[in-house]
C-alpha cells in the first residue's frame, strides 16, 4: 500500500497515512478529532546520487516543491 499525504485546508497541518490506492482520494478523517477538513495532496520525492547533480535539473513537469505550493507559485525554484 502506498504512503499517501494530505493536508488541511484550515491550517495546513500535513498528514501521511498507507491506504489502498482505491481510497487514495476518499474523506479522511481527523486524526485528532478536531473535525478539520483534509485533502490529498500530491507530494514529490527526492533524488540522490549522480543523476541530482545534473545541469538544469528541476522539478519534473511543473511538480510541488516541499513547501507545497506548485514550483511556479514558490520562490525557492
Amino acid at each position: 500500500m502506498p504512503i499517501y499525504e494530505y493536508i488541511c485546508e484550515a491550517d495546513g497541518e500535513v498528514i501521511e497515512l498507507l491506504r489502498p490506492m482505491s481510497q487514495a482520494d476518499s474523506p479522511v478523517e481527523d486524526p485528532a478529532g478536531k473535525g478539520r477538513a483534509f485533502v490529498r495532496r500530491h507530494s514529490v520525492f527526492g533524488v540522490s546520487g549522480a543523476a541530482s547533480q545534473g545541469a538544469g535539473m528541476s522539478l519534473p513537469m511543473g511538480g510541488c516543491c516541499p513547501c507545497g505550493k506548485p514550483g511556479s507559485q514558490c520562490g525557492r525554484n
